[in-house]
């Protein structure tokens, strides 16, 4: 089984979430997970450039993939917005030939070519391959622990794409979750928008969707919230703070990435998991955490 890839970072994790690459990087050197440092990489492009300008994000996370084509390695990202941008434009390239030659006329003047080879993977769809391993790494059950796990939507949509089915969920990180003894509840707005992505237009509308999804969350037995995304992780660990319901009682939940909760349970190092630095107090489950 290929352990090596190079990793894609994207522009969030490094700026703003220096937990979620630190426990990223500490859970896959457990695993032996060989993580390489991606050279030359650029922005992915995100959604919000295919909005404005297929041709240039197609040309740009294009560029990426072709990068880790040339050097022969598979590409693994913990960001999903950047799973969901470089995914798409594989998918794109590989189904449509006139966009393909379009861009390797462009890749063609930096010496690129994208010619398929390379594979796209979510850094959760890595470590669910080496679920067997995770489990018998577990040193220090999580039992106790009710989660609110929030998938993000570009690790599942489009379907066809990205390549989960909304149906089949409990999804797979799901099943991550629950190997550290913690429980990943059903709640009814798992799938929805956790409004990130209107920060930049409304606020006000963005935060109207978290106060939703953080009250279902609560009412539906959850004692932190667990993402995979750092753009969710803004709203969940940024956005809640001192964020109240109508009744001025507290929504905050603390949230934690998904490689901070293998971490812990495979018994590594807290100030490699970065627990520091998460802005939501971790004191409600400090005791379940074992910190």
């Amino acid at each position: 089984m290929n352990k090596t890839y190079e990793v894609f970072l994207g522009c969030a994790i490094p700026n703003r979430f220096n937990n979620y690459e630190s426990s990223m990087r500490a859970v896959a050197e457990a695993l032996d997970i060989k993580l390489l440092d991606f050279d030359g990489a650029t922005c992915c492009g995100t959604v919000v450039l295919k909005s404005i300008d297929e041709y240039s994000w197609l040309s740009m996370s294009g560029r990426n993939i072709a990068l880790a084509e040339k050097r022969g390695h598979d590409i693994v990202t913990p960001c999903n917005g950047c799973f969901g941008s470089l995914k798409d434009v594989d998918h794109v390239l590989h189904t449509e030939e006139e966009q393909r030659k379009a861009v390797n006329e462009v890749l063609k003047e930096l010496g690129l070519e994208y010619t398929g080879k390379s594979k796209i993977r979510h850094f959760v769809e890595v470590l669910y391959d080496l679920k067997d391993e995770i489990a018998s790494k577990i040193v220090k059950p999580l039992e106790g622990l009710k989660v609110a796990f929030h998938p993000g939507c570009h690790l599942l949509r489009p379907s066809k794409v990205a390549g989960f089915d909304d149906p089949e969920l409990p999804s797979k990180v799901d099943e991550l979750i629950e190997l550290t003894g913690a429980k990943s509840i059903p709640w009814n707005l798992k799938l929805r928008c956790c409004g990130s992505p209107l920060l930049i237009a409304s606020e006000d509308v963005a935060t109207r969707i978290l106060k939703e999804k953080l009250a279902d969350a609560k009412a539906s037995g959850a004692n932190c919230v667990v993402t995979n995304c750092p753009a969710c992780h803004t709203q969940y660990d940024v956005q809640a703070l001192g964020l109240t319901d109508e009744n001025g009682e507290s929504l905050e939940l603390p949230a934690l990435f998904v490689t901070q909760i293998l971490g812990l349970a495979m018994g590594l190092d807290e100030e490699r998991l970065g627990l520091e630095l998460d802005r939501i107090s971790l004191d409600p489950v400090s005791d379940i955490l074992g910190i």
